[in-house]
């Protein structure tokens, strides 16, 4: 049991670089106080004593606005920062060495009894917001993205970001045991294949000599009005122009007019 405190309180001097002592720690985190609370409800609910083990667990969601039911499965060196809105449900597991942030939900998606709840794997980080939903597993050594919304299964070493989430296996995997704490390593997946479509088009329509004239007395923005091409003596109509390449990932606010 002492063996275990000292590895809660550990873990949190590791991967919070505002905590200063041990004593900090045991006094003022909300997350370890949840997960202390946790191992006691747990202990309860696998001798049968249910209603104790829950009723210890709604006290605790009361106090510490964390709610993680009593027959969830937790690891060692489990660390939630900050803490507030996370809900871990009854059939989850989660892994050794997993660090959650707040607004974290790790929920069902059936009405049938049985496991119905993630499975974390060690070694994962999982941002602040994002939803880990179904009886899916997340593999070892991954990141799930702040605001991720993860309905699929995850392999090991990838990140997840969108919603729903996108799953990007990583070209370095994460070194085991080391918490992947880089938040701003997020690829946007779908901005990426549009630029990429965009780009591809744009070489495309000048090898073909495709690209449209553009009528007299256009707006000065350099996008003009397209020809319709119809030939039928009508008056040329407008279409909408096509948003240019983003410049280092800044779009022109000129091309959606804001």
């Amino acid at each position: 049991m002492w063996k275990t405190l000292r590895e809660d309180l550990d873990s949190v001097l590791e991967r919070d670089p505002a905590a200063r002592s041990r004593w900090e720690v045991a006094l003022m985190y909300q997350g370890l106080h949840a997960l202390w609370s946790h191992r006691v409800a747990h202990a309860l609910w696998v001798r049968n004593f249910k209603f104790l083990g829950r009723l210890l667990s709604q006290i605790t969601r009361w106090f510490t606005g964390i709610e993680i039911h009593p027959g969830a499965k937790i690891g060692h060196k489990f660390f939630i920062d900050h803490g507030m809105g996370v809900v871990i449900g009854e059939t989850a597991e989660v892994g050794d060495s997993v660090t959650m942030y707040h607004g974290v939900t790790l929920g069902g998606t059936s009405l049938q009894k049985g496991k119905r709840h993630p499975t974390i794997g060690d070694n994962v980080t999982i941002g602040a917001g994002a939803k880990v939903l179904g009886a899916i597993e997340v593999g070892a050594n991954s990141r799930i993205g702040a605001n991720a919304v993860v309905v699929r299964p995850v392999p090991e070493n990838s990140v997840v970001v969108g919603v729903p989430g996108q799953i990007v296996h990583r070209s370095h995997e994460q070194p085991a045991g080391q918490p992947d704490l880089d938040h701003t390593q997020l690829p946007d997946t779908i901005g990426a294949t549009l630029v990429a479509v965009m780009a591809r088009l744009e070489t495309l329509e000048k090898v073909m000599h495709m690209h449209p004239e553009l009528e007299p007395g256009g707006n000065g923005n350099g996008h003009g009005a397209r020809k319709n091409g119809n030939g039928n003596g009508h008056h040329a109509e407008e279409e909408p122009a096509l948003p240019h390449i983003p410049d280092h990932g800044v779009w022109r606010g000129e091309d959606f007019q804001i």
